[in-house]
């Protein structure tokens, strides 16, 4: 067993539609130089290919040159299982893979087929093999990799809509839960790196998208599922808002880490843009309530999701797994910004603690310095 306490730091989403994304990481990165491993998710494909794959709303491509600032703030791991990673197929996937390797970042969750996909990063830090793995529970299946299929790593996740009451067309009830092969598949590998020896931190994309507070049900069957497989932590992220932190047998789950460092014009509905994305841009008043900032048009997102987060995860050389919480600011240039208590970080902070209370979380965040420790009581 290793004597040397090991610390990870995770982000949420990195969406990156500059050439030079250097300005977005400038307040960030010497806080992230802390850490021993830094894990982001990569949300869209960087690649030059223009083909789209997709029948979703599609992504814009990121251009390769901003992963230079990525790995420049010190990120190893990108996760890559997410709903738009095949929005450019196999050549936007593979250029993804390629641009990040050739800047000495890991990637999980993506590949030219299933094997591939599940396939996880692996860092090695004073003896401690650390693997993460990324899968996408949100789909479309057209993201999916198949065994001869470029793809993502995926739990297919089944949605069942339930009438209330003497009101047909009304709103129904939802539930949600995880499709048990491939919830199966997914859980074996887990715990195979665990039988390993391996410390497994597991990635989700999964979420409700743009909706304060709301965990869904499926959220907490996988990410439970995970721990229980031997995972020390779960990271959730597709949100595009913070979630709550939960505690569950000693671990901790962050069921949404939120925006991170994210510019983007896809989302905006400007008239040269495609159908679907003007589509999008119409609805989004009616489907979650909110307008984007005009005087920041390349952040068209929830103003609650503002507020962000870095996890903590500590990992000691007795096997005890610690997390905390560094909270920041998405500023008015969209960079995320590491508050101290005393300048905003008490408001991030409670923005925290109240949502994961109004999502039922009985988590404890109690404030250590300008962080807050998340007390990860064990339970049966």
């Amino acid at each position: 067993m290793t004597e040397t306490t090991t610390t990870l730091m995770a982000t949420g989403d990195l969406v990156l539609e500059r050439k030079d994304a250097t300005s977005l990481f400038s307040a960030v990165a010497p806080v992230l130089a802390e850490a021993d491993i830094v894990i982001g998710h990569l949300e869209v494909p960087h690649t030059n290919s223009t083909t789209t794959a997709s029948s979703d709303v599609p992504a814009l491509p990121a251009p390769p040159s901003a992963l230079d600032a990525v790995a420049a703030a010190g990120f190893d791991v990108l996760t890559l299982a997410g709903n738009h990673v095949y929005d450019f197929g196999e050549a936007g996937i593979e250029d993804t893979r390629r641009h990040c390797r050739d800047r000495g970042m890991a990637t999980t969750g993506a590949g030219r087929n299933l094997g591939e996909a599940w396939e996880p990063s692996v860092t090695e830090h004073a003896g401690r093999q650390v693997i993460v793995l990324s899968v996408n529970c949100v789909g479309p299946k057209e993201s999916w990799a198949g065994s001869a299929k470029a793809g993502c790593a995926w739990v297919e996740v089944v949605t069942h809509y339930e009438p209330r009451g003497a009101n047909p067309g009304g709103p129904p009830r939802t539930y949600t839960f995880a499709e048990p092969r491939s919830l199966a598949a997914f859980t074996e590998q887990v715990a195979s790196h665990v039988r390993q020896g391996a410390t497994v931190v597991v990635a989700l994309h999964q979420g409700l998208v743009h909706q304060p507070v709301e965990i869904a049900q499926y959220q907490y069957e996988i990410a439970h599922a995970a721990i229980d497989a031997g995972a020390v932590a779960v990271l959730a992220h597709h949100a595009h808002i913070l979630k709550g932190v939960e505690a569950y047998r000693g671990r901790p789950i962050f069921h949404g880490l939120g925006n991170f460092a994210t510019v983007t014009r896809a989302l905006g509905g400007a008239p040269g843009d495609s159908p679907e994305r003007r589509a999008w841009a119409r609805e989004r008043t009616r489907l979650f309530g909110f307008q984007p900032d005009p005087a920041m048009p390349d952040y068209p997102f929830h103003p609650e999701s503002r507020n962000t987060l870095i996890a903590v995860i500590t990992l000691g050389p007795d096997g005890r797994v610690g997390a905390e919480v560094i909270p920041c600011w998405i500023d008015d240039d969209a960079r995320p910004v590491p508050l101290t208590r005393a300048d905003g970080g008490e408001q991030v902070g409670d923005y925290i603690k109240s949502i994961t209370r109004e999502a039922g979380l009985d988590t404890v965040l109690n404030w250590a310095g300008d962080r807050l420790t998340v007390h990860l009581k064990e339970t049966p």
